[in-house]
């Protein structure tokens, strides 16, 4: 394999972007931060799946996985085209964390303002329209709207289970509301697709985030029911988790309805293979989340308490990115390896070629064939202080009692020392910036701070804690980054041969 040119990039999710609106959005902070990342050096710019959230707001947890999230639309540039009048959209403007009840309640209203002054005879938008990629999620949508925002499983007979003659009625009766969440998406990609190209001219390239299971209320699951495991009433009859590990003593019973893989490999994973299409689409390169669930994947019993009593079950492994390369060509991915790994993960990992991630966070447990200290990071990998699901560094050390602050100063010291490197640094943000000297350090191709460990803040800025059910996905940045911290972030990746 010809080496890889080494990188530096940054992890930071659009609903984390500064602004005037109560969510991260796609306008001007978005092309301000992208500015940021060139000067700093980072040719990666890292996202979370950009999907249109659901109940918990989770982006891994959507209504449609190749949907586009209506939050993210930028309002200001609905003003600059005549749909909105800037005092209309002064309702949706606060700062803080994201609070996504208040987005639901009113960024909403004002998008049907916008939607009701909008055109649906532009040429542009009949040929969106036209194109059909988004009939099940507009279908899903709009009956969703009229049935009180109930899951699909419990609407009318004739809608949960699709008949035909029922589906182009209510698209006839509900045509304006059908057309209200076509807009939505199709005012999305206008708006990701103008930003991705400033991103790329500027030499940067897009990581985008695909989870391994979509919701059990989505209209992936609506439109597709074969696909996955369910009951006779479309409830699932498995779901999805994994085993009690380091985040969870008792697992993490996600709900997921899992897939039923006998049935995909039957139709040549058609559908897999137009998922995957529509995201490298929207990104350069894609991360699969949970890409051990590929070789084996855990599944519960729909109603189980906790994650503990679930059950491995092997998945299709080869065949399926045989399958993707045979339709699509090589493509970058990035695989999510994280987690309980086997035998089995490993050699699927050497089989497919993708790179694995290593964790910073993870490296110092005294082992010394820990896969995630930097001395036996290899070049095919993505090394990270810590993903979204980790504490930021500061948090995580601030957490350690003094023993165990000791020992990870004294190990990251060694690791300084074998990789040749005279390194001295005190107290919790120095060590935090050394764990990210220590990733760029590395032999990864790739290495990737999160946005909060650059900024060494602490644990109120957590992305996400997992099995934790409130209080995620609400980290915004106060104000863009500084040109110092510009400075910073390009001077380390200068040093480490990423530019």
């Amino acid at each position: 394999m010809r080496p890889r040119e080494r990188a530096a990039g940054v992890l930071l999710h659009i609903s984390s972007l500064p602004g005037k609106e109560g969510i991260g959005t796609l306008g001007e902070s978005a092309y301000r931060f992208a500015d940021f990342l060139k000067k700093s050096g980072a040719r990666y710019w890292q996202v979370l799946p950009l999907v249109q959230t659901g109940f918990g707001d989770s982006p891994y947890q959507s209504v449609f996985t190749s949907s586009g999230n209506p939050y993210f639309i930028d309002l200001f540039a609905l003003v600059k085209e005549g749909l909105l009048k800037r005092r209309e959209i002064a309702p949706v403007c606060r700062g803080g964390k994201v609070d996504y009840g208040f987005l639901y309640r009113e960024k909403y209203k004002v998008l049907r303002l916008a939607f009701s002054r909008f055109d649906i005879s532009d040429l542009d938008f009949v040929s969106f329209v036209g194109r059909g990629e988004f009939e099940d999620y507009a279908l899903y949508m709009a009956i969703k709207q009229k049935s009180g925002n109930k899951s699909f499983d419990l609407w009318e007979k004739r809608f949960k289970y699709r008949d035909a003659a029922a589906l182009a009625s209510f698209k006839e009766e509900n045509k304006g509301e059908y057309l209200f969440w076509l807009f939505l998406q199709y005012k999305f990609f206008a708006q990701w697709n103008a930003l991705k190209s400033y991103v790329n001219g500027l030499g940067i390239r897009i990581v985008g985030d695909i989870p391994l299971y979509v919701a059990a209320d989505s209209a992936d699951v609506w439109a597709n029911p074969r696909l996955f495991k369910l009951k006779n009433n479309l409830k699932p009859k498995k779901v999805a988790g994994v085993p009690p590990d380091y985040f969870s003593a008792t697992g993490q019973l996600w709900g997921n309805p899992v897939y039923n893989w006998k049935v995909h490999e039957a139709e040549g994973f058609v559908w897999w293979c137009e998922r995957i299409r529509r995201a490298f689409a929207m990104y350069d390169t894609v991360r699969i989340d949970h890409f051990r669930g590929f070789d084996r994947f855990y599944e519960i019993d729909a109603g189980e308490d906790s994650a503990i009593n679930g059950r491995w079950k092997r998945g299709p492994g080869m065949a399926l990115f045989a399958a993707v390369k045979e339709k699509l060509g090589k493509l970058d991915f990035i695989a999510e390896d994280l987690g309980t790994l086997d035998a089995g993960v490993y050699r699927l990992m050497r089989r497919a070629g993708y790179p694995g991630m290593k964790v910073i966070q993870f490296a110092f447990d005294g082992n010394p064939k820990n896969p995630y200290l930097p001395e036996n990071i290899g070049e095919n990998s993505v090394c990270y202080t810590g993903t979204h699901d980790n504490d930021t560094m500061v948090g995580y050390l601030s957490g350690l009692n003094a023993e165990g602050l000791q020992y990870f100063y004294r190990r990251m010291k060694e690791q300084f020392r074998k990789l040749g490197i005279a390194r001295r640094f005190s107290g919790v943000k120095g060590a935090a910036k050394a764990a990210a000297e220590l990733a760029f350090a590395s032999e990864a191709y790739l290495a990737v701070l999160p946005m909060q460990d650059i900024m060494l803040t602490g644990s109120d800025t957590r992305m996400n804690t997992p099995s934790v059910p409130v209080g995620n996905w609400q980290y915004r940045l106060r104000a863009l980054p500084s040109d110092k911290e510009a400075e910073e972030l390009y001077e380390l990746t200068r040093s480490y041969g990423r530019l």
